[in-house]
């Protein structure tokens, strides 16, 4: 496969080039750049944005997060008080359970 101005043959004509090189007249006007490997920084500024994305991101979340975590904790925290009282002593005796089992006679524990 010769890539010169030779004829293939005489039925089919010239030989244009292979993919690429069809043997179209060179373009103008076109120019390209390149810039060598070792100079590319593919990750230049890849740390400082992560940061502040990271921070924006989590700055747009807040609202949908922190209200509905916090609810969640104070109201965990105020049952489980709730119980340590209900199975104290004092909680017990302070009961409705427990004052109408005692004023009919029966046992306080139930």
């Amino acid at each position: 496969m010769g890539g010169g101005s030779e004829p293939l043959d005489t039925k089919h004509g010239q030989f244009i080039g292979g993919w690429g090189n069809l043997g179209s007249q060179t373009q103008k006007g076109i120019v390209t750049y390149a810039l060598s490997a070792n100079r590319q920084r593919p990750l230049a500024g890849t740390a400082n944005a992560a940061v502040f994305n990271t921070y924006r991101r989590c700055k747009a979340q807040f609202l949908y997060v922190v209200p509905p975590v916090a609810l969640a904790y104070l109201l965990l925290n105020w049952a489980t008080e709730k119980n340590e009282y209900y199975n104290s002593k004092e909680g017990r005796t302070h009961s409705p359970e427990a004052s109408d089992a005692a004023t009919q006679g029966g046992s306080v524990r139930g």
